[in-house]
Formats: structure tokens, sequence, C-alpha cells
């Protein structure tokens, strides 16, 4: 079954626009915006043939929740998220190494937003969260996504630690991120199957999660600071091995 939700930003809305048209049931577009991005997304909502509604600044204030959506919302159906069985059936179909993020109890839809963004960029297949504790794809996500919410393969299971050994028996490498590891990034081969895990903003990853680990390794931090923000880590673990797969795909072609 689809979900309702409102979705709100020039980003979020031209994205689904772009990649998800038939799930955009209606529309609402401030009256005084006349910018050339609002213009060309107008054309673009105009072109879908849905409710288009011209309306005041305050009435989009009331329609988010008083987020920032820049003058642009629509009202979107969007597939709930999937679950173990679809993650299974996306990793049978794959011609490569899985490249999976997994995120231990992310809660700020902000983080999440961005770690799919990165996600999205640095090639990952899959993103994987449980369900309790932790955000799911709420407007913000999309906006501070830019499209990477609908284009991301997001999976929300039940039991993550289960779901970290089945990867394992598929020869899926574990490899969580932790402040107190003794290897760092740069030392592990990020090479091959990897599922990278991060954890909670305050609290790190779970005993349990980190147990369901093959390796630990921790971003060098030079200056005073003990610790990144979740999303700032995980874009640096990914591209930091998305330059280590291509160096290895290089090398395999000489």
């Amino acid at each position: 079954m689809s979900e309702r939700r409102i979705i709100f930003g020039l980003h979020a809305v031209r994205a689904a626009v772009k990649y998800d048209p038939g799930r955009v049931i209606e529309a609402w577009v401030e009256h005084g915006r006349r910018d050339r991005r609002m213009q060309q997304l107008l054309q673009a909502l105009q072109a879908l043939d849905v409710p288009l509604h011209r309306v005041g600044r305050q009435d989009l204030d009331r329609l988010t929740g008083g987020a920032a959506h820049q003058g642009v919302a629509i009202a979107y159906s969007g597939q709930p998220p999937a679950g173990e069985e679809d993650l299974w059936r996306l990793l049978d179909g794959l011609e490569e190494p899985p490249f999976l993020l997994v995120l231990d109890q992310v809660q700020d839809p902000h983080n999440l937003g961005a770690c799919l963004r990165s996600a999205d960029a640095a090639g990952v297949h899959a993103v994987i969260a449980p369900r309790d504790n932790a955000v799911g794809l709420t407007p913000t996500v999309h906006k501070v996504a830019s499209g990477a919410a609908g284009t991301m393969p997001f999976f929300q299971v039940t039991n993550l630690a289960r779901v970290l050994r089945q990867l394992q028996e598929r020869g899926i490498w574990i490899i969580g991120a932790a402040g107190e590891a003794e290897t760092r990034l740069y030392e592990a081969d990020l090479t091959g199957p990897l599922a990278l895990v991060l954890g909670a903003e305050d609290s790190g990853l779970r005993r349990l999660t980190r147990e369901h680990c093959d390796l630990l390794v921790r971003i060098p931090m030079q200056g005073r600071v003990e610790s990144l923000n979740v999303a700032v880590a995980a874009g640096v673990l990914l591209f930091e091995a998305l330059r280590q797969r291509l160096t290895a795909a290089e090398n395999a072609v000489d």
C-alpha cells in the first residue's frame, strides 16, 4: 500500500516530478514566486495534469508545518520502505559486488537525507536501517536528499543484527565505524562485497551491531573535536570505499 506524504522544497519536488511523476497527486505553489527555477518547475507540474493550487506563503507554512518549503509542496503517493525480502531480491539481482550502507538508529532526518544523497553519489546499491528508533522517509529527508530519497533503494528491517548475520553468510564484509577502533579507515580493504555500518548521532553503534561487524575502523582525527556528524562520517567512509573500488577496477583492466 502506498503512503501519502507531503514533500516540499525545490530539489525534492523537482526530483519527484522527474523520477516518479506518476506518484504526484496534488501540488501547491506560492503565487508570488516568479523566478526561473520556479517557473520551470511550475511548467513540469502543469504537464502532469494534477490539481495545482496557487496559494499564499502562510498556506504553505501551515501545510508543511513551518518548514523551509521554498514556495512549493506536493502530495506524493510514495511506496512504503521496502523490507528484508525486497533486500534479498535486490542483492540476488546484482551483477557486481554489493556495496551497502547500514545506519544503526539514525534519528535525525537531516542526517538520513544527507546519507542517502552521499550514498547515491558514491554508487551504493542500498541503504539499510532498522524500523524501530530510526527516522524513515519523512518530507525533510526528501528535501535534504535532493532526489536521492526517490532513487536510492532504502530498506527498513525489523532485526538489524539478524540482517547483518545474513549479509555475512552471503560473503559480504561488514565494517563498522567506531572512534576507538585500532584500525584506521585508510588501512582497511574496502573492495569486494561490503557493508559500511554507522551508528546513531550520539551513542554510535549498538552492542549487538558492533558484535556483528567483521572489522571496526576509525576516521583519523587531527583536530580537537572527538567525532564527526554521522552524515559527514558516512561521506568520508563511502568515498574512501569508492576510491579503493575504482582503483581496484582500473588495476584489473591493466
